[in-house]
């Protein structure tokens, strides 16, 4: 029988955790197997990297609802925006999925949360969405067929569509991932109007 890493190379003795059969270099001293020795490591980091930093995921995040300093990782510190936080997995993947798709925006105005930050990113995805599609494209397109001028904005025209998507797909990532998204012109106007 050959090791379970190494094809051909005959088995010296059986993981002393998993019993899968190993050869004479993947052996450590204890008897363990290269993944049950990479497994125990993790659990070991893990274990140590959620006693430094008191604790990361869905249970600590509750905890934080103001601006504050809350503890990342053992050296860094992230400071929580409230107009961009938002608690909700269901809420923060609605909110990312309506920047390409406006239809998920203008369910996202409907949250049951009444969260300021899903609130602004409904606005925004559905603004972006207004502008491109409704504003941008038709204008560009009305330039181009200009028969002088329009040349140099068939260019644009023919991209116009791929560019959108792509910044929408970048605004909606940056979304899911609670960052500040900040849509030209249209992100200040809608904080103008939160803090007025």
């Amino acid at each position: 029988m050959d090791c379970y890493f190494h094809h051909a190379v005959p088995l010296v003795s059986h993981c002393s955790t998993c019993a899968k059969a190993v050869c004479a270099a993947c052996r450590n001293d204890v008897g363990d197997c290269p993944s049950c020795v990479l497994a125990a490591r993790i659990a070991a980091a893990s274990a140590s990297r959620a006693r430094i930093a008191g604790g990361i995921g869905p249970s600590e995040r509750n905890t934080y609802h103001d601006p504050q300093s809350v503890p990342e990782s053992a050296g860094r510190v992230r400071t929580i925006d409230p107009a961009t936080y938002i608690e909700s997995d269901t809420s923060r993947t609605i909110v990312a999925l309506g920047y390409p798709f406006w239809p998920l925006a203008v369910l996202a105005l409907f949250d049951g949360s009444k969260s300021p930050a899903v609130r602004r990113h409904a606005l925004q995805a559905l603004g972006f969405n207004l502008f491109a599609y409704g504003v941008g494209f038709p204008v560009l397109s009305a330039v181009a067929s200009i028969p002088v001028l329009g040349m140099p904005v068939w260019p644009l025209v023919a991209f116009w569509l791929p560019i959108v998507f792509v910044a929408s797909v970048i605004y909606g990532f940056k979304a899911f991932h609670n960052e500040r998204v900040d849509v030209p012109f249209l992100s200040s106007f809608l904080d103008s109007r939160r803090t007025a």
